[in-house]
């Protein structure tokens, strides 16, 4: 069976505008389970998570740009400075290719620093430093030298930046052995994963997404306990259903939750899956789920050449073969630099009108 693949570009629907994007995630929150005591902000899950590791071990630190005296590009490390003090929170010129390299000579040494890029794009300016050096070096020292390091920042598509600014890089660094990939949608998420990021004797990329910071989520007060953290390599059933399996990180969970909702209006009981880990991969939550479902789409900001989609339909082939009654359907980026005009950027990702086309046309619906 074949992948089929649907991007924005190709079905001429216009979508949202990506600048509504950022009030549109306000709705998804709202679906959440009412046994959740308190909301809690991306942004703010992001913050703790950083303030109560710091004051768990003496070893991490931050470095970045604008960490520290401007409180962070996104004020993910609002107040951190004052709290720990300027060698545990330094602010770097404008170098990735730079502080990189000292982050991770340093991890190589026994701290644990947090790596901040502004966004992931100009992580490219240091791409040696993490694959060549972070990723590798476990390996060529025969287990003697580890490297316990995370790299963090916003990933994906934000809102009228532009080509240079708007890719998301999932694809890239799942690719690299000695690498885990971690992609956080909600609150809980996101002070989890990056907690056990932290912890985590390996390098990590922390992929993030700039219109979810402001968001607010409920939490439960066992996701507010310092000791909190959630397992590298689980995804989470967000939604259960029978009909349709619809596999999805980032942002995009929040869109497929709600055309998950609007399916359910026309009779599909489409279940959704946040992947959280990008890699290692959950391939036996996936494999479960089709084995029910009987049918599978994946849903991605980035380009649909040897993305996430392209990994999970390879999934998808060697798991669960004979449990697939459809062909496997795509939704991802069109295969072009994001454009500047809104107008033109919001055709290039996918929208919950897309999701929502595919997966009719997955359950012979269309």
């Amino acid at each position: 069976m074949l992948a089929r693949f649907v991007c924005p570009a190709t079905t001429g629907c216009l979508g949202l505008a990506a600048q509504a994007a950022a009030r549109q995630v306000g709705q998804w929150s709202r679906a959440y389970a009412a046994a959740a005591t308190t909301e809690l902000t991306v942004r703010d899950a992001l913050n703790s998570a950083l303030d109560e590791e710091m004051a768990r071990d003496e070893k991490v630190y931050i470095l970045g740009e604008e960490v520290g005296e401007y409180q962070g590009a996104y004020k993910i490390t609002r107040g951190l400075l004052q709290k720990h003090g300027a060698e545990r929170v330094r602010d770097t010129p404008i170098t990735e290719a730079g502080f990189t390299g000292i982050a991770v000579g340093s991890a190589f040494a026994g701290t644990k620093p947090v790596c901040e890029f502004m966004t992931f794009n100009f992580a490219m300016q240091a791409i040696d430093q993490i694959v060549n050096s972070a990723a590798k070096t476990l390996y060529m020292s025969a287990g003697q030298i580890s490297c316990p390091i995370v790299f963090r920042g916003p990933n994906g598509a934000a809102a009228g930046v532009g080509a240079q600014h708007s890719q998301c890089f999932a694809a890239w660094y799942s690719h690299v052995p000695g690498l885990k990939v971690l992609a956080p949608y909600d609150s809980e998420d996101a002070r989890g994963l990056l907690k056990a990021a932290i912890r985590d004797p390996d390098p990590v990329i922390f992929l993030e997404n700039e219109l979810l910071y402001g968001t607010a989520f409920p939490v439960s007060q066992e996701v507010l306990d310092k000791d909190f953290t959630l397992p590298i390599g689980k995804a989470k059933v967000m939604r259960q259903g029978k009909d349709v399996t619809i596999v999805a990180f980032s942002k995009m969970v929040g869109f497929s939750l709600e055309a998950a909702e609007q399916l359910a209006k026309e009779g599909i009981d489409a279940e959704v899956i946040n992947l959280r880990s990008i890699k290692p991969l959950d391939r036996a939550t996936i494999a479960a789920s089709v084995r029910k479902t009987h049918r599978l789409v994946s849903v991605e900001e980035g380009w649909p050449q040897s993305g996430i989609g392209a990994e999970i339909a390879a999934l998808a082939m060697e798991e669960c073969f004979d449990d697939l009654d459809a062909p496997m359907g795509r939704v991802a980026g069109a295969e072009v630099p994001t454009p500047y005009a809104a107008n033109l950027e919001a055709m290039c990702f996918p929208q919950v009108p897309d999701i929502v086309r595919q997966v009719k046309a997955t359950v012979g619906r269309a």
